[in-house]
């Protein structure tokens, strides 16, 4: 907006220019209202990056998590590292704690269910022998088998098919009643599955994410799902990657490892409806500031909503730190209005909150560690980690095999991954309604994909069935969330609305085979700066942030 802002513009191209970024160029008012209309109308140029993109991060990990089991890697989830030594044989000796929420393990043990989600070694083996006589073809198929390879006399069939009958119907009579054994539990109607569903929470600070818990796991930290401790674990290793995030620093400090620590930097959002998407074609930034850096931006998401943001709280700054939710709310819509004045506050559907983990070197630690060249720093990757994470990890490629791993390539590796969600235009094709109107059995797939779970968004039944049969195991309708999109639009899962979550919450239980008990739900407030989830009926909330916009 000023010529002093120009010379910036003019010094960043060049920099860019020298860091090899392509097609970079200054563009003076005239084309860039035609390109952002909504923009300042004191804009007088910008830096335009032609080439530029984004992505949704929680998606790329998704998909990157998947694709790394789909070959092979094995997950473990709710694991808390509690202590890494060495052992004599060379390997380090990573102990974990294995936590499930608190209400799950209730509900298990109610049930007569193993708290860790696995059921007892005695039961799983009876599992096995019932499931290879579940029924009486397979019994013959077995009994088959044992003539064909000479264990049995083919004169003696006759009698053991009578014997293998009976034990067919026995253990098939196990599989129904006893703890262990696969079996639907009650209903899989989904409308009957839906009336029991426990309604969503959005209000009260029960589930407040802490600063600590952001370091954790945020809203699916042991803290805020009031996880109890269910087994521990300990996994041998000759190589360990320290990329636990703003945690780095203490799982550096188990190996005796102090050569940095992590100084946190909250960065808040405030996501708006779609409705607004069309006021940002671009991703709009300021002129940076020199100390503060690129400051908030105006950017329209990948699904069409805008979003506004971040702030840049260092934690170990008192003033930053203890910021109220009104301060923070006042700091990202004023900033943002002096990008893109026409935008509605009213329309705020969400609110979150993430930490970057920046280090006390004030850079990025990509090294072995000084006190063992086979534990690998990736620690205080602050922005622009999500854009620089394919180069990283291909430098400590480099850096494992300098350290000795052996790294032939997998001829079986499968780089694809199908998507989940289908685009879809307009309504053409779908069904909406109460639960029990359109639900499928869980096996016609044309019914499900007509079937609309999520009205806001038009996630379909299919979608979220497609999602759970995956290789990463779903439990939670946060997962479901995280993929599909259902319960992120306009009514956030609003139970007077249409209900979706409940009714992704039914599916999760049908599919898992699972009671709805112990099916997760979303935490609230989770680290949003709004005073209640369901934010388009609040008009008290709605008048509150047009007002923090307007004051500048």
């Amino acid at each position: 907006t000023s010529t002093k802002e120009l010379e910036v513009l003019e010094e960043l191209m060049e920099r860019g220019k020298i860091n090899g970024v392509k097609n970079l160029r200054i563009i003076q008012s005239e084309e860039l209202f035609k390109m952002e209309p909504a923009l300042n109308p004191d804009c007088i140029a910008a830096l335009y990056a032609p080439d530029a993109g984004n992505v949704i991060p929680y998606e790329f990990a998704i998909a990157l998590a998947e694709n790394a089991v789909d070959n092979g890697v094995e997950l473990r989830i709710r694991r808390e590292v509690t202590a890494i030594a060495k052992g004599k044989d060379g390997c380090f000796e990573v102990d974990l704690r294995h936590w499930e929420p608190q209400e799950y393990v209730d509900v298990r043990k109610k049930m007569g269910k193993s708290i860790d989600g696995t059921e007892s070694k005695e039961i799983s083996l009876l599992s096995l022998v019932m499931r290879l006589c579940v029924s009486f073809p397979a019994s013959i198929v077995v009994m088959e088998g044992l003539v064909r390879f000479g264990v049995l006399e083919p004169s003696s069939k006759d009698d053991t098919k009578m014997v293998m009958t009976i034990v067919a119907f026995i253990s098939t009579a196990l599989v129904l009643f006893l703890p262990g054994g696969k079996r639907r539990r009650g209903t899989s109607v989904l409308k009957d599955i839906v009336a029991k569903c426990p309604p969503p929470v959005g209000s009260g600070d029960d589930g407040k994410v802490t600063l600590k818990d952001m370091f954790q796991g945020g809203s699916g930290s042991k803290t805020v799902q009031h996880g109890a401790t269910v087994a521990l674990e300990s996994v041998k290793a000759k190589y360990v990657i320290n990329c636990a995030g703003s945690y780095s620093d203490q799982i550096a400090r188990m190996i005796g490892d102090d050569s940095f620590y992590i100084k946190p930097r909250l960065g808040d959002y405030i996501l708006l409806n779609r409705n607004q998407g069309h006021l940002a074609h671009s991703t709009i930034f300021p002129c940076p500031d020199p100390v503060l850096g690129k400051g908030v931006l105006v950017q329209q998401t990948l699904w069409g909503n805008l979003i506004l943001g971040p702030t840049a709280r260092d934690m170990h700054n008192k003033e930053t730190r203890d910021m109220s939710n009104e301060s923070i709310q006042e700091y990202i819509l004023s900033k943002c209005k002096q990008l893109c004045p026409y935008f509605d506050a009213k329309e705020a559907i969400h609110g979150f909150c993430g930490a970057r983990s920046k280090s006390s070197r004030g850079d990025w630690i990509i090294e072995p560690s000084s006190k063992d060249a086979n534990f690998i720093h990736v620690a205080g990757i602050d922005s622009p980690g999500l854009a620089g994470s394919p180069a990283i990890s291909l430098y400590v490629v480099e850096l494992m095999q300098k350290a000795g791993l052996k790294m032939p390539p997998n001829v079986n590796f499968n780089p694809n991954r199908a998507p989940i969600i289908t685009p879809k235009v307009g309504l053409r094709g779908l069904k909406m309604g109460p639960p029990g109107k359109n639900d499928s059995d869980g096996k016609d797939e044309a019914a499900m994909a007509k079937n609309v779970i999520c009205k806001c968004e038009k996630v379909t039944e299919l979608e979220v069935v497609r999602a759970l049969r995956r290789s990463l195991p779903i439990d939670s309708t946060q997962g479901i969330r995280k993929r599909t999109r259902a319960g992120m639009g306009h009514c956030q899962g609003d139970a007077e609305n249409y209900d979706c979550e409940c009714r992704v919450r039914a599916i999760i239980s049908r599919e898992n085979d699972v009671s709805v008990e112990e099916v997760g739900g979303r935490p609230w407030p989770a680290t949003s700066t709004l005073s209640q989830r369901w934010v388009y009926k609040d008009d008290m909330q709605k008048e509150g942030l047009e007002k923090r916009m307007n004051n500048n």
